[in-house]
């Protein structure tokens, strides 16, 4: 009678543990919807990014941190948008550059 108590007793305690990591690794069975493919739920405007938009943006966590696709993402946004502003200020200095040299 004992050994039958402690199989059961054993058998629950591994129903719990699988019950519990397969929460873990499924979630709460709620469902969400599809992304479409190459979407990301990490936002960023289409231009003009600000540093306020820099600042409140979210990734999604993943076991092993942040999705790497995600952040990859964003930097390769950013480092766009600093080469877009460089370009435009190294334009303006030329503009001012020009417009002194006219002046004299």
């Amino acid at each position: 009678m004992t050994t039958a108590l402690i199989y059961l007793v054993v058998m629950m305690l591994v129903a719990a543990v699988v019950f519990l990591l397969a929460s873990v690794v499924f979630g709460r069975g709620e469902e969400l919807p599809a992304l479409p493919p190459g979407a990301s739920p990490t936002r960023l405007p289409a231009d003009g990014i600000s540093a306020e938009d820099v600042r409140s943006v979210r990734f999604q966590l993943v076991v092993r941190g942040y999705k790497m696709s995600e952040v990859d993402w964003v930097l390769r946004r950013l480092g766009g948008e600093l080469e877009d502003l460089r370009a435009e200020v190294d334009e303006l200095r030329e503009r001012l550059a020009l417009a002194e040299n006219e002046k004299q």
